[in-house]
């Protein structure tokens, strides 16, 4: 089964996104299909053995809609692109400007011949020729600029389906045929006992409801292309060429796409990186803010990990090439954001089964109209029938209900993105806005997941240069050690200490309580104090005092001793990240409830907790018995409908995110964790938890607020332009008026959606 985005044409509003969606899903070997309206694409999952994507493509081109896929993906052949692709998101932008120019010059022709349409039809109509001279004028609107609507109406027609432009085209058609039927016959209708009325034309009608409706569109084709910014900045983070260093240390410029695993290339000062790989040889600071959220730049020699996006600053790199293509960290970043902002939330699959029943809905309500008037409007009954069938087909239009949902979450999870958050779905973007209760992971989540040496307690006889010779041999002993504390030491006195390289023999590990070895016939030992007791080697009273505080600190205490006597002590301890504690203090200000699960000590646990202000603890916990834990608090909260949120980094806590109802990985953990987790925080800073779940909040709020102006403006239209105030006050809403009102509808959702950008 393989699951990409297509990009998809000719779609016009929420109803043609519904029947997209149902013709890829009545195709043998399609499993599932979710359109975005607004980002005109589908997330297809199919059987590749079954279907191939030119096949779904002529599906769709018999209704008049369009599948934007790869010549190379030919019928029954498995396809091998990945689910990200980059040529055929570039395709699309071309095909969406080309649409967006054209789109304009039709616009500005409409509304060019409609403006002295409206001159002539409201204030000179008895000029002479007036009606000959309207006819001239709205034709071109009507069957040229305009013809897009009945080609696309016919085509669905023929399959028994409607949808926007079958609203449009019935309207404008009506309007125009009505009025050339009036020019070429004007008193027929005045020979049927009809009233003069209905001898009128309505050629102005016609053309300004194309001209908003064309003019709608072109507004909301904008903002459509401003809700995808953040993917496309994410997209922009790519060079084009790279620099690739060929073995006679020729340089050659290639495009990005021919690189290969392993090549040698050569990043200059301010070129962005093009892949992940590893420094060979130079030296330079690099900006990775967006991995690590931090402006600051980070200073790269050999052997240090490079990512693309990132932005080289002053020296050159040669870097070997590790992950290339849709394997490096921004290429999945990208796939994430595009997959997530194709994905619907749960709301949204509720507005789609109203958008497929919408239209036929309002064709009923439409001719109901008409009757009505026809046969209780009395003398004038049969042209305001037919003008108010009009307005009904004209200001009913779903494109606002369409674009309520999917412009919001595109723009909350753009937002997300620039942010270092990655939403992998809708769903949970939409549901973290009722966070309740919060599981923290301890190690790598609160704190930075990293043993570091905190304090340090030399034996006080040992001058400089005898300790020097002393962590001489104990760095040698760790090096051979497994142990995660062995590498916190060596680094600690490789960086305060200059250090010899003597060999060490007879090296052996002393499982659950350190290692030992041998120097120059003299045995030395590093370890927990149980081994110190297990060999009769003194601790001098000097080192006691150090010992019960360190212990009291919930430190680790290493021990490094001769056959005789403690050298050195060691405290270790897992540093609390800068941010933790005043974000755990934010995160209870919003009400949440936040427990710490760890499999550390209990002393560890307590002290940790004590210090970012968390009460509620378990420490000496398995993963089974975290993801225990978390299905109990979710099984404690069914009652009270809260949502649990689980957020850790490591294999451990995997089966625990899998269990929370909005899992968070942190970005800096394991490949298992993020792959599980429904969110990533890339910077792994605890901090920007509360800033999803804001930014969940206010794309939640944005979408209801959306949804209640779409679905109020229907009610509230639809009986208007029916004529209920007719009766009361002799108003009779204009078609034209009525183009204006849901072109302003449609622009109206997508602006409210772009405040979310500076909202958030």
């Amino acid at each position: 089964m393989v699951q990409k985005i297509y990009p998809v044409l000719e779609m016009s509003c929420a109803a043609c996104a519904s029947s997209v969606e149902s013709i890829l899903k009545a195709q043998a070997g399609v499993d599932s299909a979710e359109v975005n309206f607004a980002t005109a694409s589908v997330q297809v999952k199919y059987e590749p053995r079954e279907i191939s994507p030119l096949q779904m493509q002529k599906a769709l081109q018999a209704l008049g809609y369009d599948l934007l896929v790869e010549e190379q993906e030919g019928e029954g052949s498995p396809s091998e692109t990945p689910f990200f692709n980059s040529q055929l998101d570039q395709k699309q932008q071309a095909l969406q400007k080309a649409h967006y120019q054209t789109l304009k010059r039709k616009t500005i022709w409409a509304i060019a011949l409609s403006l002295p349409l409206v001159v002539i039809g409201m204030f000179l109509m008895d000029m002479p020729y007036a009606n000959p001279v309207m006819a001239l004028l709205a034709s071109p609107v009507v069957l040229i600029l305009g013809s897009s609507f009945f080609r696309n109406a016919w085509k669905q027609a023929r399959h028994g389906t409607a949808n926007m432009d079958t609203l449009v085209a019935l309207s404008t058609g009506v309007a125009y045929l009505f009025s050339l039927f009036n020019l070429f016959f004007p008193h027929f209708w005045h020979q049927k006992g009809l009233s003069h009325q209905s001898g009128h034309v309505y050629f102005e009608a016609a053309a300004v409801v194309i001209a908003f409706i064309l003019l709608g569109k072109l507004l909301e084709e904008k903002a459509k292309g401003n809700t995808a910014s953040a993917l496309r900045k994410l997209i922009g983070l790519q060079p084009k060429k790279v620099t690739l260093l060929q073995e006679n240390g020729i340089e050659v410029q290639i495009p990005i796409e021919e690189v290969q695993k392993n090549d040698l290339l050569l990043v200059r000062p301010g070129e962005k990186i093009a892949v992940d790989g590893r420094v060979v040889r130079g030296s330079s600071y690099v900006e990775e803010s967006l991995l690590s959220g931090e402006p600051l730049p980070i200073l790269k020699e050999a052997g240090a990990q490079l990512f693309a996006g990132t932005l080289n600053q002053k020296g050159s790199l040669e870097m070997r090439a590790e992950k290339v293509g849709n394997a490096t960290r921004l290429a999945q970043i990208i796939q994430l954001v595009q997959q997530a902002q194709g994905s619907k939330a749960p709301v949204q699959k509720l507005v789609d089964k109203i958008a497929a029943i919408f239209v036929p809905i309002v064709l009923f309500l439409a001719f109901l109209t008409f009757g009505a008037w026809f046969f209780w409007g009395g003398e004038n009954g049969f042209v305001q029938g037919l003008l108010s069938m009009i307005t009904v087909l004209v200001i009913a239009c779903p494109c606002a209900l369409g674009l309520a949902t999917p412009t919001a979450l595109m723009v909350g999870i753009g937002k997300g993105a620039e942010n270092g958050i990655l939403i992998k779905d809708a769903q949970s973007l939409e549901v973290a806005s009722r966070i309740e209760v919060l599981v923290l992971d301890k190690t790598g989540t609160i704190t930075e997941g990293k043993p570091r040496v905190t304090d340090f307690a030399p034996l006080e006889r040992l001058d400089n240069e005898q300790l020097a010779s002393v962590l001489s041999f104990l760095v040698g002993m760790e090096k051979q050690s497994e142990h995660p504390l062995a590498a916190a030491i060596v680094e600690f006195c490789q960086h305060h200490f200059s250090l010899q390289n003597p060999k060490i023999s007879d090296f052996q590990s002393l499982t659950g309580k350190g290692a030992k070895a041998t120097f120059a016939d003299q045995t030395y030992y590093v370890g927990n104090l149980k081994l110190l007791a297990e060999e009769n080697i003194k601790i001098a009273p000097f080192f006691q005092t150090f010992i019960q505080k360190w212990s009291a600190e919930a430190k680790t205490v290493v021990a490094f001793a001769n056959t005789e006597e403690t050298l050195a002590l060691f405290a270790i301890t897992d540093p609390i990240k800068p941010t933790s504690k005043e974000a755990i203090s934010t995160l209870k200000q919003k009400g949440i409830k936040i427990y710490m699960l760890t499999g550390d000590s209990l002393s560890t646990a307590q002290a940790i907790a004590q210090q970012v202000g968390i009460e509620s603890y378990q420490a000496e916990v398995l993963p089974d018995q975290k993801a225990d834990f978390v299905k109990k608090l979710k099984q404690s909260a069914d009652k009270n409908v809260k949502i649990v949120a689980m957020a850790g980094d490591g294999i451990n806590d995997s089966a625990a995110l899998a269990e929370a109802q909005v899992s968070i990985a942190m970005g800096q953990g394991s490949d298992i964790a993020m792959d599980v987790a429904q969110m990533t925080i890339i910077s792994s800073d605890l901090a920007k938890i509360a800033q999803a779940i804001e930014l969940s909040k206010q794309t939640v709020g944005t979408i209801k607020q959306n949804l209640f102006w779409a679905f109020i403006y229907n009610l509230i239209a639809i009986p208007i332009a029916a004529g209920l105030f007719f009766p009361f006050n002799g108003f009779l809403l204009d078609p034209m008026w009525a183009g204006a009102a849901m072109a302003l509808s449609s622009v109206s959702v997508l602006l409210n959606s772009l405040r979310l950008k500076y909202r958030a």
